[in-house]
């Protein structure tokens, strides 16, 4: 598999995503913050983890061929993102027929969206939604190209 992470944070889930894909796949992890690529960077090659590839890249062009990966996901960051709209197109067009988007939210973030606003949007896009995990407080919605 190939998997995109949108706005991985210090790491810690591109590592175990890398993990989880194994030797034969590859995690690409995106971020607009040079400090955040170099993060990940830096804990994979402490930890020893080979298939990860972390770089600068936004949202509304990301850098990859038209159904690029299998799989995409973030973890509380959509609400960050100033035209969410835009980047579902966007990873609407990165992904492959079938492809992955999931979406984790936590209540806790000041930039909390409600499942309901996500689905509306990702639906927008041309996803189907295809599981909800949660509820109020936290939540994974996993939708398909």
């Amino acid at each position: 598999m190939r998997v995109l992470e949108v706005g991985p944070g210090n790491g810690r889930y591109t590592l175990a995503t890398a993990r989880r894909v194994g030797q034969d796949g590859q995690v690409v992890a995106v971020d607009i913050e040079p400090k955040m690529v170099e993060r990940v960077r830096s804990r994979a090659g402490a930890e020893g983890v080979t298939n990860v590839e972390a770089r600068l890249a936004d949202v509304y062009g990301l850098p990859f061929d038209n159904g690029s990966f299998d799989a995409a996901y973030m973890i509380a960051v959509i609400g960050e993102i100033p035209d969410p709209d835009r980047a579902m197109r966007e990873f609407y067009r990165v992904l492959r027929p079938g492809g992955t988007l999931a979406f984790s939210e936590l209540l806790l973030d000041p930039d909390y969206p409600l499942a309901s606003t996500l689905v509306r949007r990702a639906g927008a896009a041309g996803f189907r939604l295809r599981e909800r995990i949660g509820g109020l407080w936290h939540y994974t919605l996993v939708f398909e190209k």
